[in-house]
Protein backbone atom coordinates (compact mmCIF):
# COMPACT_ATOMS: atom_id res chain seq x y z
CA UNK A 1 0.00 0.00 0.00
CA UNK A 2 1.53 3.77 -0.89
CA UNK A 3 3.16 5.24 2.06
CA UNK A 4 3.56 2.00 3.91
CA UNK A 5 6.53 1.26 5.63
CA UNK A 6 8.39 -2.00 4.13
CA UNK A 7 8.93 -4.78 6.24
CA UNK A 8 12.19 -5.15 7.73
CA UNK A 9 14.29 -7.70 6.04
CA UNK A 10 15.51 -10.44 8.71
CA UNK A 11 18.37 -11.82 6.72
CA UNK A 12 22.04 -10.48 8.22
CA UNK A 13 23.71 -8.87 5.19
CA UNK A 14 27.04 -7.05 4.68
CA UNK A 15 27.31 -4.64 2.60
CA UNK A 16 24.19 -5.99 0.88
CA UNK A 17 25.80 -9.53 0.52
CA UNK A 18 23.94 -12.43 2.25
CA UNK A 19 25.70 -13.18 5.57
CA UNK A 20 25.68 -17.22 6.63
CA UNK A 21 26.82 -18.27 9.56
CA UNK A 22 28.98 -22.06 9.79
CA UNK A 23 25.51 -23.88 9.22
CA UNK A 24 22.31 -23.58 7.38
CA UNK A 25 19.24 -25.24 6.90
CA UNK A 26 18.62 -25.92 3.04
CA UNK A 27 16.22 -27.46 0.44
CA UNK A 28 16.40 -29.52 -2.44
CA UNK A 29 13.22 -29.30 -3.89
CA UNK A 30 13.77 -31.27 -6.99
CA UNK A 31 15.38 -34.09 -5.41
CA UNK A 32 12.52 -34.04 -2.82
CA UNK A 33 14.56 -32.80 0.20
CA UNK A 34 12.62 -29.95 1.40
CA UNK A 35 14.77 -29.83 4.74
CA UNK A 36 18.65 -30.74 5.12
CA UNK A 37 20.98 -29.56 7.78
CA UNK A 38 24.39 -27.96 5.55
CA UNK A 39 27.94 -27.88 6.84
CA UNK A 40 29.38 -24.33 5.03
CA UNK A 41 32.38 -25.01 3.62
CA UNK A 42 34.55 -22.02 1.89
CA UNK A 43 37.27 -24.85 1.59
CA UNK A 44 35.23 -27.02 -0.77
CA UNK A 45 34.36 -25.92 -4.00
CA UNK A 46 31.76 -28.29 -4.88
CA UNK A 47 29.06 -28.98 -2.48
CA UNK A 48 28.09 -32.78 -0.96
CA UNK A 49 25.25 -34.27 -0.54
CA UNK A 50 24.97 -37.50 1.82
CA UNK A 51 23.80 -40.98 -0.94
CA UNK A 52 24.49 -43.98 -1.19
CA UNK A 53 22.99 -47.56 -3.23
CA UNK A 54 24.04 -45.15 -6.37
CA UNK A 55 22.74 -46.95 -9.70
CA UNK A 56 23.60 -45.60 -13.01
CA UNK A 57 20.87 -45.84 -15.56
CA UNK A 58 19.56 -44.38 -18.87
CA UNK A 59 21.18 -43.92 -22.30
CA UNK A 60 25.14 -43.47 -22.61
CA UNK A 61 25.12 -40.08 -23.64
CA UNK A 62 22.68 -38.68 -21.13
CA UNK A 63 23.08 -41.26 -17.81
CA UNK A 64 21.42 -40.54 -14.83
CA UNK A 65 22.18 -41.98 -11.12
CA UNK A 66 19.23 -42.69 -8.51
CA UNK A 67 20.42 -42.57 -5.10
CA UNK A 68 19.00 -42.71 -1.70
CA UNK A 69 19.19 -40.04 0.99
CA UNK A 70 19.13 -40.56 4.54
CA UNK A 71 18.50 -36.63 5.68
CA UNK A 72 17.96 -37.18 9.26
CA UNK A 73 21.28 -37.99 11.43
CA UNK A 74 20.67 -41.14 12.90
CA UNK A 75 17.49 -42.10 11.64
CA UNK A 76 17.69 -44.83 9.08
CA UNK A 77 14.11 -45.61 9.02
CA UNK A 78 13.48 -42.05 7.15
CA UNK A 79 15.01 -42.66 3.63
CA UNK A 80 14.50 -40.79 0.61
CA UNK A 81 14.71 -42.37 -3.49
CA UNK A 82 16.10 -39.69 -5.66
CA UNK A 83 16.66 -38.96 -8.88
CA UNK A 84 19.26 -36.87 -11.33
CA UNK A 85 20.89 -36.45 -14.25
CA UNK A 86 24.84 -37.08 -14.16
CA UNK A 87 26.96 -33.93 -15.14
CA UNK A 88 30.34 -34.80 -14.34
CA UNK A 89 32.91 -37.70 -12.47
CA UNK A 90 35.09 -36.01 -10.57
CA UNK A 91 38.25 -36.49 -8.41
CA UNK A 92 37.39 -35.56 -5.03
CA UNK A 93 40.08 -35.20 -1.85
CA UNK A 94 38.30 -34.48 1.46
CA UNK A 95 39.60 -32.81 4.09
CA UNK A 96 41.68 -35.73 5.62
CA UNK A 97 43.18 -36.29 2.49
CA UNK A 98 41.63 -39.10 0.35
CA UNK A 99 40.66 -39.09 -2.83
CA UNK A 100 37.65 -40.50 -4.16
CA UNK A 101 35.86 -40.41 -7.37
CA UNK A 102 32.44 -39.16 -7.29
CA UNK A 103 29.21 -38.62 -9.40
CA UNK A 104 28.37 -35.16 -9.76
CA UNK A 105 25.01 -33.75 -10.54
CA UNK A 106 23.15 -30.66 -11.03
CA UNK A 107 20.15 -29.53 -8.33
CA UNK A 108 18.14 -26.55 -7.54
CA UNK A 109 19.05 -25.37 -3.76
CA UNK A 110 16.92 -23.31 -1.92
CA UNK A 111 18.26 -20.95 1.04
CA UNK A 112 17.10 -17.57 2.19
CA UNK A 113 14.47 -17.61 -0.25
CA UNK A 114 16.73 -17.61 -2.94
CA UNK A 115 17.28 -20.30 -5.88
CA UNK A 116 20.01 -21.42 -8.06
CA UNK A 117 21.16 -24.25 -9.47
CA UNK A 118 24.33 -25.52 -7.99
CA UNK A 119 27.07 -28.62 -8.72
CA UNK A 120 25.97 -31.44 -6.01
CA UNK A 121 29.04 -34.75 -5.47
CA UNK A 122 27.42 -37.72 -4.03
CA UNK A 123 29.29 -38.91 -1.12
CA UNK A 124 28.59 -41.19 1.63
CA UNK A 125 28.75 -39.13 4.66
CA UNK A 126 27.54 -41.13 7.17
CA UNK A 127 30.21 -40.54 9.42
CA UNK A 128 30.01 -37.21 9.11
CA UNK A 129 28.16 -34.20 11.49
CA UNK A 130 26.29 -33.43 8.28
CA UNK A 131 24.26 -34.54 5.85
CA UNK A 132 25.33 -32.03 3.82
CA UNK A 133 28.12 -29.58 2.61
CA UNK A 134 27.99 -26.45 1.45
CA UNK A 135 31.15 -25.35 -0.88
CA UNK A 136 31.70 -21.93 -2.93
CA UNK A 137 30.37 -22.60 -6.37
CA UNK A 138 26.96 -22.48 -4.52
CA UNK A 139 27.93 -19.66 -2.25
CA UNK A 140 28.74 -17.63 -4.86
CA UNK A 141 25.90 -18.16 -7.08
CA UNK A 142 23.77 -17.35 -3.91
CA UNK A 143 25.92 -14.33 -3.39
CA UNK A 144 26.74 -14.95 0.26
CA UNK A 145 29.57 -14.47 2.33
CA UNK A 146 30.08 -16.54 5.46
CA UNK A 147 30.71 -15.40 9.17
CA UNK A 148 32.41 -18.65 10.71
CA UNK A 149 31.47 -17.08 14.47
CA UNK A 150 27.56 -17.42 13.55
CA UNK A 151 25.16 -20.72 13.24
CA UNK A 152 21.42 -20.88 11.52
CA UNK A 153 21.62 -17.30 10.44
CA UNK A 154 18.46 -18.26 8.18
CA UNK A 155 15.19 -19.15 9.29
CA UNK A 156 15.67 -23.02 10.48
CA UNK A 157 13.67 -25.68 8.62
CA UNK A 158 12.05 -28.30 10.08
CA UNK A 159 12.97 -32.40 9.61
CA UNK A 160 9.05 -33.04 10.74
CA UNK A 161 8.30 -32.60 6.94
CA UNK A 162 9.90 -35.98 6.20
CA UNK A 163 7.69 -37.41 9.05
CA UNK A 164 4.09 -36.23 7.98
CA UNK A 165 2.31 -38.07 4.92
CA UNK A 166 2.25 -35.14 2.50
CA UNK A 167 5.55 -34.03 2.61
CA UNK A 168 7.32 -38.09 2.11
CA UNK A 169 4.88 -37.95 -1.01
CA UNK A 170 6.28 -35.10 -2.13
CA UNK A 171 9.60 -37.31 -2.81
CA UNK A 172 8.41 -38.74 -5.92
CA UNK A 173 10.16 -42.60 -5.85
CA UNK A 174 12.32 -43.91 -8.50
CA UNK A 175 11.03 -46.75 -9.68
CA UNK A 176 12.99 -50.03 -11.90
CA UNK A 177 10.63 -50.52 -14.79
CA UNK A 178 11.11 -53.41 -17.53
CA UNK A 179 9.54 -52.30 -20.91
CA UNK A 180 8.75 -55.62 -22.88
CA UNK A 181 9.35 -55.08 -26.65
CA UNK A 182 11.42 -56.63 -29.43
CA UNK A 183 11.90 -53.67 -31.26
CA UNK A 184 13.58 -50.54 -28.45
CA UNK A 185 14.19 -48.49 -31.48
CA UNK A 186 10.56 -47.62 -32.91
CA UNK A 187 8.66 -44.18 -31.66
CA UNK A 188 6.14 -46.31 -28.84
CA UNK A 189 9.62 -47.45 -27.18
CA UNK A 190 11.71 -44.96 -27.31
CA UNK A 191 9.09 -42.20 -26.47
CA UNK A 192 8.87 -44.57 -22.95
CA UNK A 193 11.96 -44.78 -22.36
CA UNK A 194 12.64 -41.03 -22.26
CA UNK A 195 9.69 -40.20 -20.30
CA UNK A 196 10.43 -42.51 -17.23
CA UNK A 197 14.27 -41.23 -17.77
CA UNK A 198 13.15 -38.16 -17.43
CA UNK A 199 11.19 -38.64 -14.74
CA UNK A 200 13.95 -40.42 -12.49
CA UNK A 201 13.26 -43.70 -13.32
CA UNK A 202 15.46 -46.49 -14.55
CA UNK A 203 13.89 -48.37 -17.79
CA UNK A 204 15.30 -51.90 -19.41
CA UNK A 205 14.29 -52.19 -22.68
CA UNK A 206 13.94 -56.23 -22.72
CA UNK A 207 13.34 -58.28 -25.55
CA UNK A 208 10.69 -60.58 -25.22
CA UNK A 209 11.48 -63.06 -27.27
CA UNK A 210 15.33 -63.47 -25.45
CA UNK A 211 13.06 -63.95 -21.68
CA UNK A 212 12.85 -67.36 -20.81
CA UNK A 213 11.48 -68.86 -17.27
CA UNK A 214 12.26 -70.91 -14.10
CA UNK A 215 8.64 -72.15 -13.32
CA UNK A 216 8.50 -72.98 -9.58
CA UNK A 217 6.64 -72.62 -6.52
CA UNK A 218 9.30 -70.89 -4.07
CA UNK A 219 11.07 -69.00 -6.26
CA UNK A 220 9.64 -68.20 -10.08
CA UNK A 221 11.60 -65.69 -12.05
CA UNK A 222 12.69 -64.63 -15.67
CA UNK A 223 16.18 -65.50 -16.90
CA UNK A 224 17.93 -63.04 -19.35
CA UNK A 225 21.59 -63.81 -21.29
CA UNK A 226 22.09 -66.38 -19.06
CA UNK A 227 20.85 -64.29 -15.53
CA UNK A 228 18.08 -64.28 -13.47
CA UNK A 229 16.80 -60.90 -14.22
CA UNK A 230 16.53 -58.98 -10.91
CA UNK A 231 12.89 -57.63 -9.32
CA UNK A 232 11.17 -55.04 -11.22
CA UNK A 233 8.56 -52.51 -9.77
CA UNK A 234 7.21 -52.23 -12.99
CA UNK A 235 6.96 -53.84 -16.66
CA UNK A 236 4.93 -52.24 -19.75
CA UNK A 237 4.24 -54.88 -22.15
CA UNK A 238 4.80 -53.42 -25.43
CA UNK A 239 3.50 -57.09 -26.98
CA UNK A 240 3.39 -58.05 -30.45
CA UNK A 241 0.10 -59.80 -32.63
CA UNK A 242 3.04 -62.20 -33.90
CA UNK A 243 4.40 -62.59 -30.38
CA UNK A 244 1.16 -62.87 -28.50
CA UNK A 245 1.18 -66.52 -26.73
CA UNK A 246 4.88 -66.50 -25.67
CA UNK A 247 4.67 -62.92 -25.01
CA UNK A 248 1.27 -63.49 -22.46
CA UNK A 249 3.87 -65.93 -20.83
CA UNK A 250 6.56 -63.88 -20.28
CA UNK A 251 4.03 -61.36 -19.05
CA UNK A 252 2.71 -63.87 -16.49
CA UNK A 253 5.87 -65.06 -15.29
CA UNK A 254 6.90 -61.32 -14.56
CA UNK A 255 3.50 -61.02 -12.75
CA UNK A 256 4.82 -64.48 -11.19
CA UNK A 257 8.18 -62.46 -9.59
CA UNK A 258 5.28 -59.39 -7.55
CA UNK A 259 6.02 -56.95 -10.80
CA UNK A 260 3.37 -54.81 -11.04
CA UNK A 261 2.33 -55.36 -15.05
CA UNK A 262 0.53 -52.04 -16.68
CA UNK A 263 -1.65 -54.80 -18.54
CA UNK A 264 -2.01 -58.21 -16.87
CA UNK A 265 -1.48 -60.89 -19.16
CA UNK A 266 -4.88 -62.05 -18.78
CA UNK A 267 -6.43 -59.26 -19.83
CA UNK A 268 -4.12 -58.58 -23.41
CA UNK A 269 -5.04 -61.98 -23.88
CA UNK A 270 -8.73 -61.29 -23.64
CA UNK A 271 -8.04 -57.73 -26.00
CA UNK A 272 -6.21 -59.66 -28.45
CA UNK A 273 -8.83 -62.63 -28.94
CA UNK A 274 -11.09 -60.54 -30.94
CA UNK A 275 -14.28 -62.59 -31.01
CA UNK A 276 -13.84 -62.90 -27.02
CA UNK A 277 -13.15 -59.38 -26.97
CA UNK A 278 -16.66 -58.87 -28.77
CA UNK A 279 -18.17 -61.15 -26.38
CA UNK A 280 -17.17 -59.92 -23.23
CA UNK A 281 -18.13 -55.93 -24.13
CA UNK A 282 -21.50 -57.06 -25.43
CA UNK A 283 -22.07 -58.71 -22.16
CA UNK A 284 -20.95 -55.15 -20.65
CA UNK A 285 -23.82 -54.06 -22.81
CA UNK A 286 -20.75 -51.36 -24.61
CA UNK A 287 -22.17 -50.50 -28.17
CA UNK A 288 -20.23 -52.17 -31.37
CA UNK A 289 -21.55 -52.90 -34.76
CA UNK A 290 -23.63 -56.20 -35.54
CA UNK A 291 -21.24 -59.36 -35.59
CA UNK A 292 -21.81 -62.60 -36.23
CA UNK A 293 -19.17 -65.98 -36.05
CA UNK A 294 -19.45 -69.14 -37.77
CA UNK A 295 -17.31 -72.19 -38.51
CA UNK A 296 -19.55 -74.11 -41.28
CA UNK A 297 -19.55 -73.09 -44.95
CA UNK A 298 -23.60 -74.31 -44.69
CA UNK A 299 -24.04 -71.16 -42.83
CA UNK A 300 -22.29 -68.75 -44.48
CA UNK A 301 -25.92 -66.82 -46.05
CA UNK A 302 -27.39 -66.83 -42.61
CA UNK A 303 -24.37 -65.02 -41.22
CA UNK A 304 -24.45 -62.55 -43.77
CA UNK A 305 -28.22 -62.03 -43.12
CA UNK A 306 -27.65 -61.57 -39.17
CA UNK A 307 -25.12 -58.40 -39.99
CA UNK A 308 -27.76 -56.86 -42.31
CA UNK A 309 -26.43 -58.32 -46.14
CA UNK A 310 -24.19 -55.99 -47.94
CA UNK A 311 -21.85 -54.37 -48.07
CA UNK A 312 -20.46 -55.77 -45.01
CA UNK A 313 -16.81 -56.40 -43.42
CA UNK A 314 -15.08 -59.74 -43.21
CA UNK A 315 -12.11 -59.46 -40.52
CA UNK A 316 -9.41 -61.93 -39.72
CA UNK A 317 -9.56 -63.58 -36.28
CA UNK A 318 -5.87 -63.24 -35.94
CA UNK A 319 -5.20 -60.12 -38.27
CA UNK A 320 -3.97 -56.21 -36.89
CA UNK A 321 -2.85 -53.35 -38.29
CA UNK A 322 -5.52 -53.59 -40.45
CA UNK A 323 -4.40 -56.51 -42.22
CA UNK A 324 -7.23 -58.86 -43.21
CA UNK A 325 -9.75 -56.77 -43.11
CA UNK A 326 -11.93 -56.55 -46.40
CA UNK A 327 -15.35 -54.80 -47.57
CA UNK A 328 -17.92 -57.10 -49.61
CA UNK A 329 -19.82 -54.60 -51.12
CA UNK A 330 -21.63 -57.19 -52.58
CA UNK A 331 -23.47 -60.60 -50.87
CA UNK A 332 -21.53 -62.46 -54.17
CA UNK A 333 -18.18 -60.57 -52.82
CA UNK A 334 -18.38 -61.59 -49.19
CA UNK A 335 -18.72 -65.40 -50.44
CA UNK A 336 -16.16 -65.27 -52.15
CA UNK A 337 -13.85 -64.16 -49.51
CA UNK A 338 -15.36 -65.58 -46.64
CA UNK A 339 -14.91 -68.88 -49.13
CA UNK A 340 -10.73 -67.87 -49.61
CA UNK A 341 -10.31 -67.35 -45.99
CA UNK A 342 -11.77 -70.58 -44.94
CA UNK A 343 -9.78 -72.63 -47.56
CA UNK A 344 -7.14 -71.12 -45.48
CA UNK A 345 -8.67 -72.59 -42.50
CA UNK A 346 -8.61 -68.63 -40.88
CA UNK A 347 -11.25 -68.28 -38.34
CA UNK A 348 -12.94 -65.10 -39.23
CA UNK A 349 -15.55 -62.26 -38.38
CA UNK A 350 -18.72 -60.89 -40.25
CA UNK A 351 -19.55 -57.66 -39.12
CA UNK A 352 -21.96 -54.62 -40.32
CA UNK A 353 -20.36 -52.11 -42.32
CA UNK A 354 -21.10 -48.57 -41.28
CA UNK A 355 -21.24 -46.55 -44.22
CA UNK A 356 -21.59 -43.04 -42.26
CA UNK A 357 -18.34 -43.18 -40.54
CA UNK A 358 -17.09 -41.84 -43.81
CA UNK A 359 -13.63 -44.20 -43.78
CA UNK A 360 -12.84 -42.94 -40.23
CA UNK A 361 -12.73 -43.84 -36.71
CA UNK A 362 -12.07 -42.15 -33.57
CA UNK A 363 -9.08 -43.76 -31.73
CA UNK A 364 -9.45 -42.50 -27.68
CA UNK A 365 -6.84 -43.14 -25.61
CA UNK A 366 -7.69 -44.21 -22.20
CA UNK A 367 -5.09 -44.57 -19.09
CA UNK A 368 -6.22 -45.56 -15.79
CA UNK A 369 -9.70 -45.06 -16.96
CA UNK A 370 -9.90 -42.10 -17.80
CA UNK A 371 -9.39 -40.69 -21.71
CA UNK A 372 -6.09 -38.66 -21.79
CA UNK A 373 -5.83 -38.06 -25.69
CA UNK A 374 -7.49 -38.32 -28.93
CA UNK A 375 -7.14 -38.43 -32.53
CA UNK A 376 -9.10 -39.19 -35.76
CA UNK A 377 -7.79 -41.67 -38.29
CA UNK A 378 -9.39 -41.00 -41.47
CA UNK A 379 -8.93 -43.66 -44.50
CA UNK A 380 -6.76 -42.96 -47.46
CA UNK A 381 -8.32 -42.34 -50.57
CA UNK A 382 -10.27 -45.64 -51.98
CA UNK A 383 -9.91 -47.14 -48.48
CA UNK A 384 -11.92 -48.16 -45.92
CA UNK A 385 -9.66 -48.82 -43.37
CA UNK A 386 -8.18 -45.85 -41.26
CA UNK A 387 -5.51 -47.73 -39.77
CA UNK A 388 -2.46 -45.74 -39.80
CA UNK A 389 -0.09 -48.79 -41.09
CA UNK A 390 -2.22 -48.52 -44.00
CA UNK A 391 -1.98 -44.92 -45.28
CA UNK A 392 -4.53 -43.42 -42.54
CA UNK A 393 -4.04 -39.63 -41.49
CA UNK A 394 -3.81 -39.21 -37.76
CA UNK A 395 -5.92 -35.82 -37.29
CA UNK A 396 -6.93 -33.98 -34.23
CA UNK A 397 -10.67 -34.31 -33.24
CA UNK A 398 -12.70 -32.97 -30.52
CA UNK A 399 -14.55 -36.47 -29.11
CA UNK A 400 -18.40 -36.54 -27.05
CA UNK A 401 -19.13 -37.08 -23.47
CA UNK A 402 -20.92 -40.39 -25.29
CA UNK A 403 -17.51 -41.35 -27.15
CA UNK A 404 -15.48 -40.89 -23.61
CA UNK A 405 -17.78 -42.63 -21.46
CA UNK A 406 -18.03 -45.48 -24.04
CA UNK A 407 -14.20 -45.85 -24.48
CA UNK A 408 -13.33 -45.84 -20.67
CA UNK A 409 -16.36 -48.40 -20.35
CA UNK A 410 -14.67 -50.71 -23.37
CA UNK A 411 -11.30 -50.56 -21.26
CA UNK A 412 -13.03 -51.53 -18.15
CA UNK A 413 -14.82 -54.15 -18.80
CA UNK A 414 -11.32 -55.99 -20.42
CA UNK A 415 -9.71 -55.24 -16.97
CA UNK A 416 -6.80 -53.25 -18.90
CA UNK A 417 -5.07 -49.75 -17.67
CA UNK A 418 -3.74 -48.50 -20.55
CA UNK A 419 -5.74 -48.88 -24.35
CA UNK A 420 -6.69 -47.84 -27.46
CA UNK A 421 -10.53 -47.88 -28.05
CA UNK A 422 -11.48 -47.47 -31.66
CA UNK A 423 -14.47 -45.83 -32.26
CA UNK A 424 -16.94 -45.78 -35.39
CA UNK A 425 -19.71 -42.62 -35.74
CA UNK A 426 -22.82 -43.64 -36.58
CA UNK A 427 -26.11 -42.51 -36.73
CA UNK A 428 -27.44 -44.53 -33.90
CA UNK A 429 -24.57 -43.49 -31.55
CA UNK A 430 -20.59 -44.34 -31.24
CA UNK A 431 -19.78 -48.21 -31.85
CA UNK A 432 -16.68 -50.16 -30.49
CA UNK A 433 -14.57 -51.76 -33.31
CA UNK A 434 -11.68 -52.97 -31.45
CA UNK A 435 -10.06 -52.32 -28.21
CA UNK A 436 -5.78 -52.08 -28.94
CA UNK A 437 -3.92 -53.30 -25.36
CA UNK A 438 -0.60 -52.05 -27.03
CA UNK A 439 -1.38 -48.61 -29.02
CA UNK A 440 1.01 -47.16 -30.48
CA UNK A 441 1.68 -43.69 -28.99
CA UNK A 442 3.33 -41.90 -32.54
CA UNK A 443 -0.18 -40.72 -34.24
CA UNK A 444 -1.99 -39.66 -30.75
CA UNK A 445 0.77 -37.73 -29.75
CA UNK A 446 0.94 -35.26 -32.58
CA UNK A 447 -2.55 -35.23 -33.79
CA UNK A 448 -3.08 -34.47 -29.90
CA UNK A 449 -0.21 -32.66 -29.09
CA UNK A 450 -0.35 -34.48 -25.54
CA UNK A 451 2.91 -36.08 -23.97
CA UNK A 452 1.44 -39.36 -23.46
CA UNK A 453 4.16 -41.72 -22.73
CA UNK A 454 4.91 -39.24 -19.91
CA UNK A 455 1.23 -39.84 -18.21
CA UNK A 456 1.56 -43.53 -18.74
CA UNK A 457 4.45 -43.24 -16.60
CA UNK A 458 2.96 -40.79 -14.11
CA UNK A 459 0.26 -43.49 -14.08
CA UNK A 460 2.46 -46.36 -12.72
CA UNK A 461 4.17 -44.30 -10.44
CA UNK A 462 0.47 -43.55 -8.91
CA UNK A 463 0.39 -47.31 -8.61
CA UNK A 464 3.54 -48.45 -7.85
CA UNK A 465 5.94 -48.55 -4.59
CA UNK A 466 9.63 -49.07 -5.16
CA UNK A 467 11.02 -52.03 -3.96
CA UNK A 468 14.10 -50.44 -2.39
CA UNK A 469 17.30 -50.31 -3.63
CA UNK A 470 19.43 -51.93 -6.10
CA UNK A 471 22.58 -53.63 -5.77
CA UNK A 472 22.65 -54.62 -9.90
CA UNK A 473 22.90 -52.11 -13.10
CA UNK A 474 20.93 -51.36 -15.49
CA UNK A 475 20.87 -53.55 -18.69
CA UNK A 476 22.59 -52.40 -21.16
CA UNK A 477 19.42 -52.59 -23.16
CA UNK A 478 17.87 -49.40 -21.43
CA UNK A 479 19.58 -46.88 -24.26
CA UNK A 480 17.74 -48.48 -26.79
Amino acid sequence: MTGSTPPADPTPRAGGQLVLGREEWVALPDLGLPAIRAKVDTGARTSALHAYGLQTFGPAEAPWVRFRVQPIPGRADVDVDCAAEIVDRRAVTSSNGETEVRHVVRADLVLAGRAVSAEVSLTNRDGMSSRMLLGRQALEALGAVVDPTLAETQPALDYGVYLSGPARTAARPSLRIALLTVNAGNYSSRRLIEAATARGHRIDAIDTTRCYMNINVLAPSVLYDGEVLEPYDAVIPRIGSPLTDYGLAVVRQFEMTGAFCLNRAGAIGAARDKLHALQVLARKGVAMPTTAFARSPKDTRHVLGLVGGAPLVVKLLQGSQGRGVVLAETTQAAESVISAFRDLEADILVQEFVAEAGGADVRCFVIGGRVVAAMKRQAKLGDFRSNLHQGGEALPVKITTAERDLAVRAVRALGLQVAGVDILRAHDGPKVIEVNASPGLQGVERASGKDVADLIIRHLEGRVSPLGPSSRPPLATSAG
